[in-house]
């Protein structure tokens, strides 16, 4: 068992840390308050070649392992969380889903511009009625013959407003239930396709959320992923991917908030000394260094099962579920070390704590976690 890096691995992590202080830093306070998508920093992502960081490079990509993408995604998080969910959801969900199960002819003519950064696009699951309990699909696609009608509202999306691809599951058949969910590719020039209210969002204030409505759209047969009824394990299997990036993403903002608290709590004084010296304020940074230490852990053994072909499932759910805790205890700690300054924008922890919540809801809750991870041990 290596714990060492590859100069590769630390290249790339890096690289990912420059962009985040000098492209990302300088406005991200600015764009949270004004819920402005970060649209030239994504695009610089995608020249960088960390928006199809796994893809194969005859399609575009980057061709880099999961444990390139984690280091990456945590290096991103650690200053700007809005940014990195938009690379998440277009590395995680679409490009590894795309690539995993689509077609050649899907590969080449959806694939290629995604991964290369050119475009991104979101992933469609979540419904009015169906956020966790993703089996109650109301979204429908009825079989025309070359076609499937597509009907339905889509909540929650992420890149809804800028994305130009997504993937979209839809009940082909009621009777079958989630045996019959497809999964279908629909871009955002396709009639019918309509873009709802954008969300007034608690954290991840610079990405784009948004409602997506279906209407009579026509979507090619050629557009289906998989076999008839192949939508639901589809969107069950990436979504396990999905989890380690948000891991990633989590452990960003947790190592983030605890970076700017180490540095402040050497600077700031109080009762005739800096704050570091008091025993209070050593025994929070010594939690939290721990608690990150182990969420990056989890993060990184998730990836490299994921990277050797193992089952990586439950590796995934509980590093997911114990970064995303981890994330919202060390950015409210964060909020506490910087008292009265914690309170205000300009401390940039404020805006961690708020982030940080979401990675306990999306791509499954905390409670969703424990779900999968009670049931994978209990039939082991």
């Amino acid at each position: 068992m290596n714990f060492q890096l590859s100069e590769e691995h630390l290249m790339i992590q890096q690289a990912a840390r420059d962009f985040a202080e000098t492209e990302l830093l300088p406005g991200v306070i600015d764009r949270d308050n004004e819920q402005r998508f970060p649209a030239e920093q994504i695009k610089k992502l995608g020249e960088l070649g960390m928006m199809g960081m796994m893809v194969d490079p005859k399609y575009g990509g980057s061709g880099m392992d999961t444990i390139s993408y984690v280091l990456a995604m945590e290096e991103i998080s650690k200053v700007d969380a809005s940014a990195s969910v938009v690379m998440s959801v277009n590395n995680s969900l679409v490009c590894w889903g795309l690539e995993k199960y689509g077609t050649e002819e899907q590969k080449e003519k959806f694939l290629k511009p995604l991964a290369s950064g050119k475009i991104h696009g979101g992933f469609c699951l979540s419904e009015p009625e169906a956020g966790s309990d993703a089996t109650s699909q109301k979204t429908t696609a009825v079989d025309m013959g070359d076609h499937y009608l597509l009907n339905g509202t889509k909540n929650w999306i992420t890149n809804g407003q800028t994305g130009d691809t997504f993937l979209v599951m839809a009940q082909t058949d009621v009777d079958k239930e989630h045996r019959g969910i497809n999964c279908l590719i629909v871009t955002s020039d396709m009639e019918g396709f309509v873009v709802g209210k954008k969300e007034d969002k608690l954290g991840i204030r610079g990405s784009d959320t948004h409602s997506l409505m279906f209407q009579d759209v026509k979507v090619p047969k050629a557009n289906r992923i998989g076999e008839d009824g192949f939508g639901f394990k589809f969107a069950m299997r990436v979504l396990s991917g999905g989890r380690i990036g948000i891991a990633a993403q989590a452990l960003g903002i947790a190592s983030g908030a605890y970076e700017r608290s180490l540095q402040y709590a050497k600077e700031r004084k109080a009762f005739g000394t800096e704050i570091m010296n008091h025993q209070i304020i050593q025994f929070k940074l010594a939690d939290m260094a721990t608690r990150i230490e182990a969420s990056r852990l989890f993060c990184l053994k998730a990836a490299a099962l994921k990277d050797a072909g193992e089952d990586f499932l439950q590796a995934a759910c509980m590093a997911k579920l114990y970064a995303s805790e981890t994330a919202m205890w060390v950015a409210t700690e964060a909020v506490q070390i910087h008292g009265g300054y914690g309170f205000v924008k300009e401390y940039h922890v404020e805006r961690m704590m708020r982030d940080a919540k979401i990675t306990q809801i999306y791509e499954g809750t905390s409670e969703v976690q424990r779900i999968v991870i009670s049931r994978n041990i209990l039939k082991g």
